[in-house]
């Protein structure tokens, strides 16, 4: 563990504050709950159950204290209704802002959905925090951001043209929280996520991550489906990167590390071949079918970027951001979740 994130989570010990998560039932937000409870910290929640789990929320009881349970509350609600937001942010300290419509496809899909939820629903919650007088407004980003800039390894201030309508949300977040802080004093920190993975990842759906799909998949034996060549890289982050880095947005003391975006995520690239490779090494010692078992290769995706890593220097220098998991470390960690919560055949 790093020095500055030890510092945060001892004085968080300390001074326990009041935060807001949204999205708190989805993959992130629960994680991001799990921990400040176990910290001593008072939550609220909002979430309208739309991509996020009432099953989320109870396995986090069952990880925390009774005690540190009962400083938690619940909202149900839509950040699209700028009542729900209003009556989310009293008497908030931080909030940690992670209700979103995510994927690249349900966003060509429903275009007006995603606009609705990301643009829209974000902009209620940077009202309600404006008005609540919240302290800290930590938003989740994107890496889709990037768009069709070649360059690598992508670096916060150059980005390209966005590549679907989910990557144009995620951009006008990121124009958005800069002008609430320029006219109305809000300070921000918006965090560019690279392919977060790890428990209470959802294995199932239309729009699953590729890695709860593949493994469950591996596991039920179904076909592994590769767009393109298998060459696409990206920048596997595992959740306890983000946990980290969310904290150290919300309780920085340097002035100079509000009001910016940063990259969050291993700074390691990996291959879809690579992924697969590794998948089925770790899965095939429990699941003899595996050996047998080969990709199968398809199209590339509408709207996807070839190639993802991080430049992470920002992060480290601003808010002493220090990875404690890359691909293979996440996936051992986290591979016996998955195994035990994929879908039955």
């Amino acid at each position: 563990m790093n020095k500055e994130f030890d510092n945060s989570l001892k004085n968080l010990r300390l001074e326990g504050k009041t935060w807001l998560i949204t999205g708190v039932a989805g993959f992130i937000g629960s994680n991001l709950l799990e921990t400040l409870l176990s910290l001593d910290q008072k939550v609220k929640g909002l979430d309208n159950l739309s991509t996020g789990y009432l099953k989320n929320l109870e396995n986090v009881k069952i990880l925390v204290t009774p005690a540190q349970w009962s400083r938690f509350s619940f909202i149900s609600g839509d950040i699209r209704n700028i009542d729900d937001c209003r009556q989310a942010c009293n008497g908030v300290d931080y909030v940690l802002h992670h209700a979103a419509l995510g994927s690249v496809p349900r966003s060509i899909e429903d275009p007006i959905e995603t606009n609705s939820v990301n643009i829209s629903g974000f902009l209620n919650m940077l009202i309600a925090a404006r008005d609540a007088q919240v302290g800290r407004f930590i938003y989740a980003a994107s890496s889709s951001t990037y768009g069709d800039h070649p360059g690598l390894p992508k670096i916060e201030k150059i980005i390209g043209r966005p590549l679907s309508p989910y990557a144009i949300t995620k951009y006008v977040n990121e124009l958005y929280a800069d002008i609430f802080h320029r006219v109305y004093g809000v300070n921000t920190i918006g965090l560019r996520y690279f392919n977060v993975f790890g428990p209470r990842q959802d294995p199932e759906g239309a729009y699953a991550a590729v890695i709860p799909r593949w493994i469950n998949n591996l596991i039920i034996n179904k076909p592994i489906y590769i767009n393109g060549d298998g060459e696409t890289s990206r920048d596997f982050c595992y959740i306890d990167n983000v946990k980290q880095i969310n904290i150290l947005a919300a309780t920085t003391t340097e002035e100079g590390a509000l009001n910016q975006v940063y990259n969050v995520a291993a700074g390691k690239k990996t291959t879809l071949n690579q992924l697969y490779n590794i998948l089925s090494t770790m899965l095939k010692v429990d699941f003899n079918h595996i050996r047998d078992s080969k990709p199968v290769y398809c199209d590339f995706r509408s709207g996807d970027v070839r190639h993802s890593l991080a430049d992470i220097s920002k992060a480290s220098r601003f808010l002493g951001y220090e990875p404690t998991h890359d691909v293979n470390q996440g996936l051992q960690t986290a591979i016996k979740w998955y195994v035990n919560n994929v879908s039955a055949p």
